[in-house]
C-alpha cells in the first residue's frame, strides 16, 4: 500500500507522524511519500520539499509567496498523479493541500482524505460545501464537526487529537527537569512566541514587553521559551533582549525524539504560559499548564476575519468548554499591559488557575483521552474509507 500525505506546518507534521504509526501498525509494509516536517521524515517518510516553506498564515500574508505556493502545488499534484497512490492524505494547511486536491481530483480517481476539518463552525461555513467537490473524507478533530461536514456530502470520521494519547510527565522528571536548567525555586513562566517567522515577528516583541511587566511584580520569575524547529534562529535572536535572561530550548540541539520529550517536560514543569494561538493550547491543555493566548496578524487579515467570524473565541478549551476560561488578547487587543496583567492574575489566584485546569481536563476527554490513540483511530478510518 502507497501514500501520499501532505503536511504544511508543525501541527500537521505531528498529526501526520501519528497517523503514520498508525498505519504501519495496521499495514505493514505501508510506503509513505509526499511532503512533510522532521516528525513524518523520522517516521519514514522523504519529503518533495522542505514543508517551511508553506508554513504561512493569513491572508494578506500568503500573497507575496503566492507564485512560489503555485509552483510547490504543480509540482506536488504532478508527484501525486505519477506515484498513483492508493490514498491521498492531506492535513490541515488547506490554501495548500486543497488546490492540491483540487488538481489531483481533476485527473485522477485517487481517494482523497483531508485530515482536520474546515473550522466551519468559527467562519466561513461555505468552505465544506467547496472542500466536497474534490475530497472523499474528512477525518474531525473535535467531536461536534461530523455531522457539518456530512451534511456537504462528505463522509467525516472523529478521531480525536494526538494531543490525548502524549505520555504523562512525572513529577521527578519535572523535578529533574527544573534542575537542570536552574529552575528550581523560580516560578516558571512559558513563552511560545509561534511557529511560524511572521508570528514570531509580530509577537516576540509583545511577548518580552509583557513579560519585562510581570518580572516587575515578581522578579524571582523566570522566563523558559521554547522554539519550534522551523523558526528556532528567529526566535533565538528575538528573544536576546528579553528580560530576566530568559532560557532557551532550541530544538536543533536535540534530535525530533528527544525534543518531543524535552517539549512536554517543560510545558508540564511551567507554572503559567503565554502562547500564540493554535495547536500550541491544546499541547499545554493536556499539560494542565494555566495559559493566556496573545495574537496578532496582518492588519487587513485581521479585519477580514473578524468580521467573518461566527464565534468569540479561538482557544478549543473554551469551545469545548463553552467557557472563556483561557484569556485571549487578539488582534488589536493584543498589547502588553493587558496580557501582562491576566499572567500577573494567574500567577497570584490560585483558583483561576484550577478553573483552567479543570476545564482542560474536561476538553482531553472530549477530543478522546482514555480511548485508542487517534492516530491509529485515524489510520483505521483511512483503511475502512478504502474498503
Amino acid at each position: 500500500m502507497r501514500v501520499f500525505l501532505i503536511a504544511g506546518e508543525a501541527s500537521g507534521d505531528k498529526l501526520g507522524a501519528a497517523l503514520m504509526a498508525g498505519l504501519k501498525q495496521l499495514v505493514p509494509g505501508v510506503e509513505f511519500v509526499g511532503v512533510g516536517g522532521g516528525a513524518m521524515q523520522a517516521a519514514g517518510m522523504s519529503s518533495l520539499f522542505a514543508m517551511d516553506e508553506l508554513s504561512v498564515m493569513g491572508l494578506v500574508e500568503i500573497l507575496p509567496k503566492y507564485r512560489q505556493l503555485k509552483r510547490r502545488i504543480a509540482q506536488t499534484s504532478d508527484a501525486i498523479l505519477a506515484q498513483k497512490p492508493d490514498v491521498l492524505i492531506t492535513i490541515d494547511s488547506p490554501d495548500f493541500c486543497l488546490r492540491v486536491a483540487a488538481l489531483v481530483k481533476a485527473k485522477s480517481n485517487i481517494r482523497i482524505v483531508h485530515y482536520v476539518a474546515p473550522s466551519v463552525w468559527a467562519w466561513r461555513p461555505g468552505r465544506a460545501a467547496k472542500m466536497a467537490r474534490h475530497v472523499d473524507q474528512v477525518l474531525a478533530l473535535l467531536p461536534f464537526e461530523p455531522p457539518l461536514m456530512e451534511a456537504a456530502g462528505m463522509r467525516c470520521d472523529f478521531v480525536g487529537h494526538p494531543v490525548v494519547s502524549e505520555p504523562a510527565v512525572s513529577a521527578r522528571k519535572m523535578t529533574d527537569f527544573r534542575k537542570a536548567y536552574g529552575l528550581v525555586d523560580a516560578p516558571i513562566i512559558l513563552a511560545l512566541p509561534g511557529s511560524r517567522r511572521g508570528e514570531v515577528a509580530r509577537l516576540a516583541p509583545i511577548f518580552g514587553s509583557a513579560l519585562e511587566l510581570v518580572l516587575r511584580k515578581h522578579p524571582n520569575a523566570r522566563v523558559l521559551v521554547v522554539a519550534a524547529g522551523g523558526v528556532a534562529h528567529d526566535v533565538e535572536q528575538a528573544v536576546a533582549d528579553w528580560p530576566g535572561q530568559p532560557v532557551l530550548l532550541d530544538p536543533r540541539d536535540v534530535n525530533v525524539a528527544q525534543g518531543a520529550v524535552r517539549k512536554r517536560t517543560a510545558f508540564a514543569a511551567a507554572d503559567v504560559a503565554l502562547a500564540s494561538s493554535g495547536t500550541v493550547s491544546l499541547e499545554l491543555a493536556a499539560a494542565a499548564t494555566p495559559t493566556v493566548i496573545a495574537y496578532k496578524l496582518n492588519w487587513l487579515t485581521w479585519q477580514i476575519m473578524s468580521r467573518m467570524a461566527k464565534v468569540d473565541t479561538v482557544t478549543l478549551t473554551n469551545l469545548v468548554t463553552n467557557t472563556h476560561v483561557v484569556p485571549e488578547f487578539l488582534g488589536p487587543d493584543c498589547q502588553p499591559e493587558r496580557i501582562s496583567q491576566a499572567l500577573i492574575a494567574l500567577l497570584d489566584e490560585a483558583p483561576l488557575r484550577a478553573r483552567q485546569t479543570e476545564a482542560m481536563q474536561q476538553t482531553m476527554t472530549a477530543l478522546g483521552a482514555g480511548g485508542e490513540a487517534p492516530g491509529l483511530r485515524a489510520a483505521r478510518a483511512v483503511l475502512d474509507g478504502l474498503s
